[in-house]
């Protein structure tokens, strides 16, 4: 089964294109440009340049959230363009879990982060055991207080990874709260882990089609924040 992975959540974009397990292409991008402009012609070139066609797939994946809200609307809008046509399966794939699946090889706890702003991060924790990974929290938008004090239990430092791992490894510092950072090259959220998760997901009878395949915000959007509290104070 061939899967066509999309990952636009945070600010690197990224596609692959794998065969189960395998991993037969990647690109991966961070430039600082637009996601609405990098991401079709990576997704066009990946599967030129690798011989194959959007015919060939058998599954869309994308990461569905939480993360950047334009970035996980342009991602989710190129999944459901691919796959409504040909009328494929797609993979709502977890971003955080799907970062985590580039560490699965180690034998660590695994803390994602991706800094949601106004003081929280969107975060899972993982236990890696050298193949696969064990959840132990959900995936969520919490305080960084409130994830020191979870921290505090783990029996030796975290390894933090994500595009906030470096920010909330100095927050935690001021929490007394010692971390790990993954190495730079397996830091930021890559397309090859959002296949492994769309994999996972197959074999367990949790995919959706192109009309099901919504975004995880985990939170409020500013303007919804803004206009909920308008109406409140009315």
């Amino acid at each position: 089964m061939k899967i066509l992975a999309i990952e636009s959540s945070s600010v690197t974009c990224a596609a692959a294109l794998c065969e189960e397990e395998t991993l037969l292409a990647q690109t991966f991008q961070n430039s600082g440009l637009t996601h609405s402009r990098t991401l079709m012609p990576m997704l066009e070139s990946l599967l030129r340049n690798s011989g194959q066609s959007i015919e060939d797939v058998a599954l869309v994946a994308v990461a569905a959230g939480p993360g950047s809200f334009t970035g996980l609307r342009i991602g989710i809008s190129a999944a459901k363009g691919l796959a409504w046509a040909r009328a494929l399966p797609c993979a709502a794939c977890s971003t955080l879990e799907a970062a985590a699946w580039s560490l699965a090889h180690t034998v660590e706890e695994l803390c994602v982060v991706m800094d949601a702003r106004r003081g929280q991060v969107y975060n899972a924790r993982f236990a890696a055991d050298g193949t696969a990974l064990r959840r132990l929290s959900p995936d969520r938008a919490i305080a960084m207080d409130a994830l020191a004090e979870e921290l505090k239990a783990c029996r030796r430092p975290p390894l933090l990874l994500g595009d906030g791992a470096v920010m909330c490894r100095d927050a935690l510092r001021r929490y007394e709260v010692e971390t790990t950072l993954a190495p730079p090259h397996l830091r930021y959220p890559a397309a090859w882990g959002v296949a492994r998760c769309a994999l996972e997901l197959a074999r367990s009878g949790a995919l959706t089609d192109a009309a099901g395949l919504v975004p995880q915000y985990h939170r409020l959007s500013q303007a919804e924040r803004e206009r909920l509290a308008s109406h409140n104070a009315n």
